[in-house]
């Protein structure tokens, strides 16, 4: 039986899992948009009409808030909110991996991406439909299952990477790493 991580060791995990999950939800995002601009524009009308007011789930979430709290956002703090809460959606999961992992079944990428598919399936699928974030699966063109599928196993694939590069810097001593920086 392993010993209990120390506050610190936890803490330092979930900052890493903080910053993994942005890396992830970055990498996301990149796949997800280069994925759906190949759609045809049906498709994307398809995709629109599907969202509750056409709006991705974050979007919905902050447009929801606001309306609960009788706020009006402007466009542009609008966007800003959406973008923060897409983001935390996906660091929140990242925390979670990070603690986690080493409990997890697998090794490296195959259990990052079968995390990711998973975070696919429980939210995308799921949680989304059930709180009114997203449609009703069956109405999105297979496409956007598809890309959503494939984006969140990269999410997943890149937070591990991330863990891992961090988790490599992080346990060598401070004379190493200064080293490393004289030397590039």
């Amino acid at each position: 039986m392993t010993a209990p991580a120390s506050p610190q060791s936890t803490l330092l995990t979930v900052a890493m899992g903080a910053a993994a999950g942005a890396i992830g939800v970055w990498a996301l995002d990149r796949l997800d948009w280069f994925l759906y601009e190949r759609m045809s524009d049906a498709d994307r009308r398809r995709t629109a009409a599907a969202r509750p007011r056409g709006e991705p789930p974050a979007e919905a979430l902050v447009t929801f808030l606001s309306s609960v709290a009788r706020t009006e956002l402007s466009p542009r703090t609008h966007a800003a909110a959406s973008l923060a809460t897409h983001y935390a959606i996906g660091i929140a999961p990242a925390i979670g991996y990070a603690l986690l992992r080493d409990t997890l079944p697998g090794r490296g990428p195959a259990r990052a991406a079968a995390y990711g598919a998973l975070l696919f399936a429980l939210q995308d699928e799921g949680l989304n439909t059930i709180t009114g974030l997203g449609g009703r699966p069956g109405a999105y063109p297979w496409q956007d299952h598809a890309r959503g599928l494939a984006a969140h196993i990269l999410y997943g694939v890149a937070t591990e990477a991330a863990l891992n590069g961090m988790e490599g810097r992080a346990d060598r001593p401070p004379d190493a790493r200064t080293a490393d920086l004289a030397l590039a």
